[in-house]
């Protein structure tokens, strides 16, 4: 974990089981009850960074421990969280087999299509969620890696070199400085790079911040805005949060403290754009009302 002395890295539920299936049936399944929103919560704001960042850039987005490819889902086709989720969770495929799903699954996404010129990449360290997003065509191509653990296969150091923009929704406190420093030392431009991260509150992401920084990037957080991720799945989640928070200095009242996991959003690019947009203006078109 990120932070080694927050009780969230130990108590957090472990959704492993559920992570390393064929297919997302079981994913959603577990986390609709739990009311996972965070992708669909992000979505405004990486849009936003992406128009700013893609004047005539071609370069691919990469979406940093991307489970089956829920970013990529929204990033590049005509639905929203909830209609990804009814389709996961859709009692008449429940028991259809994995390959007749997935086969399905690319025929779905492709009829959606809004942004057939938008690359989108993978990185996590679930084999089978990738091979579903690439089967199905949500991600160009993606890579079954672990940075924390080791150096990127060449295989993975070529195909994200000219990653223009990395989104991460969901993997800071799985993931650290360690992966931003070997991911970013892959591009073939890293000082050009641009990232949006939403991080739980109860992880600090100083570490982060600073690892990018070496690149020559400048990490601001989103200011006045809290982005929910779901509700706890018990009681020990809630306890660890809210002692988490609290601990870091920040106030759980009406955020943790009312039974949700909630993500602070920073947003990181080359010093020379940050000297000279400022992050509120880049966002300004993004509404309010995470909180």
């Amino acid at each position: 974990m990120l932070d080694d002395n927050a009780l969230t890295g130990s108590i957090k539920t472990d959704f492993t089981d559920i992570y390393t299936q064929p297919d997302p049936r079981a994913y959603f399944g577990a986390l609709a009850g739990l009311e996972y929103q965070i992708p669909q919560r992000a979505l405004p704001v990486v849009e936003a960074v992406l128009a700013a960042r893609s004047a005539g850039d071609p370069r691919p987005v990469l979406d940093l421990c991307c489970s089956y490819g829920i970013n990529a889902a929204l990033l590049r086709h005509r639905l929203d969280l909830d209609d990804i989720t009814a389709r996961a969770t859709d009692p008449d495929l429940a028991d259809l087999p994995a390959d007749e799903l997935i086969e399905a699954d690319r025929v779905f996404y492709a009829e959606r299509l809004r942004r057939p010129d938008l690359p989108t990449l993978g990185l996590d360290v679930s084999a089978p969620a990738i091979d579903y997003a690439r089967r199905t065509g949500l991600l160009t191509d993606g890579w079954a890696e672990d940075l924390e653990a080791g150096d990127p296969s060449p295989e993975l150091a070529a195909g994200v070199a000219r990653t223009g923009l990395v989104v991460c929704t969901g993997g800071v406190g799985y993931i650290g400085h360690r992966t931003f420093e070997r991911l970013l030392r892959c591009m073939d431009d890293p000082g050009d790079a641009w990232l949006v991260v939403f991080v739980l509150r109860v992880f600090d992401y100083a570490d982060v911040a600073a690892a990018l920084a070496e690149f020559g990037l400048v990490t601001e957080r989103v200011e006045g805005e809290t982005f929910v991720q779901r509700r706890f799945a018990d009681d020990g989640e809630f306890r660890a949060a809210n002692a988490d928070v609290a601990r870091r200095g920040l106030d759980p009242t009406g955020r943790e403290a009312d039974g949700w996991y909630h993500a602070d959003c920073f947003v990181t690019r080359p010093a020379a754009v940050a000297a000279t947009t400022p992050l509120p203006d880049l966002l300004a078109g993004v509404g309010a009302g995470n909180r």
